[in-house]
């Protein structure tokens, strides 16, 4: 990361008069444009396209038929347009899906997990970044194989659970195209779990979006936002939503209780950890819909409209003491700055073919 981006905090909201107040207490501000990968994972284009390739590739699950894409697809900001996974067993894409085996959680966007952990101040670790909606892992390369052993998502009934990584690793050992790929990406021709994930979650850091028009406007572009966007800046800091959403990617990655009604697809209560669940990223929110960890809210108004008079034993103290006020004007302020940190232009890219053969994406 070069001493320029240090530079880039928030500077840009004191260049216009039309500003909105903002302090360094607020805590938001632009992405960096560089990544920081761990020191045992450096990145390199070999590694990023082994990581391609294993992320379309549904040779990875239990019956070969969805991969990591399947529910992170790029058409959708990398998550996916429907409130509730279904995994194994399914066909079809996103809201096109049927069939397959329900998921609990609703599948957050990959964009930009490269800076989980990111505080205001630019510093993180990418080795302890914390992952997924309870915060149960740490690092991307951690997180990269969470779901080749969930039976839902990816593993089914192939195998038991303790031979998942070893099948997995086998399975690709046994294909020319990925023995090659591999000694590319690490030297040699050793496949194993360590070496997956690590060539998925150098893939997983090459899909940022850091050029949206609030970053723009931070690195001091003052005529890129329009006032009633900036009225948005100031009404989402006045009603106290930095308390949790801050720091360059708006979140505090901390664990809160927000109050999300239970969706009556689930039988069982997901109760994430005491009821908490991490505090969502803010970016890119045009193309993740719909919201929270169950996919419960369908609109982003309805998302911010949620903050509205929180209140209950449960709910976390800083929630409690927002001030959002219950006006339209408000509600589409907060959703016009909300919207400006958008960015469309990252990676796309489809693959036409996967080195085992199968379909990219699994049966999509």
């Amino acid at each position: 990361m070069t001493s320029k981006v240090f530079k880039l905090f928030i500077m840009g909201l004191f260049f216009s008069c039309n500003a909105p107040n903002i302090n360094r207490e607020d805590q938001i501000g632009s992405l960096p444009t560089d990544v920081i990968s761990p020191s045992d994972n450096p990145s390199s284009r070999s590694k990023v396209e082994l990581g391609r390739m294993l992320f379309w590739d549904p040779i990875l699950s239990g019956n070969k038929d969805i991969a990591c894409v399947t529910c992170h697809h790029p058409s959708h900001g990398y998550a996916e347009n429907i409130d509730l996974s279904l995994g194994v067993g399914g066909s079809g894409l996103s809201t096109s899906r049927v069939g397959g085996a329900l998921v609990k959680r609703n599948a957050p966007s990959i964009l930009n997990t490269a800076f989980n952990g990111i505080r205001s101040n630019y510093d993180y670790d990418p080795a302890a970044a914390v992952m997924f909606w309870d915060n149960r892992t740490q690092s991307l390369e951690e997180q990269a194989l969470g779901p080749l052993h969930s039976e839902e998502e990816m593993r089914g009934h192939a195998f038991s659970e303790e031979e998942t990584l070893e099948v997995l690793s086998q399975r690709l050992a046994e294909i020319d195209e990925y023995r090659q790929m591999f000694t590319e990406a690490f030297g040699d021709q050793l496949i194993n779990s360590l070496r997956i994930g690590k060539a998925i979650a150098a893939f997983e850091r090459s899909l940022i979006a850091v050029n949206s028009r609030f970053d723009q406007f931070a690195r001091g572009d003052t005529n890129v936002l329009t006032d009633f966007e900036m009225r948005g800046i100031q009404e989402f800091m006045d009603a106290g939503c930095t308390n949790c959403h801050n720091g360059p990617m708006l979140s505090d990655y901390e664990l809160h209780n927000i109050g999300v009604k239970q969706n009556p697809k689930l039988d069982i209560v997901d109760q994430g950890v005491g009821g908490k669940f991490r505090t969502p990223s803010l970016r890119n929110l045009s193309f993740t819909a719909p919201y929270m960890h169950n996919g419960t809210v369908r609109t982003l108004k309805d998302a911010i409209r949620h903050y509205i008079d929180l209140s209950g034993s449960d709910i976390d103290p800083d929630l409690e003491s927002m001030e959002l006020d219950d006006d339209e004007s408000t509600i589409e302020a907060i959703e016009a700055f909300l919207r400006t940190l958008d960015d469309p232009s990252f990676d796309k890219t489809i693959p036409i073919s996967v080195p085992s053969g199968l379909n990219p994406g699994g049966n999509i």
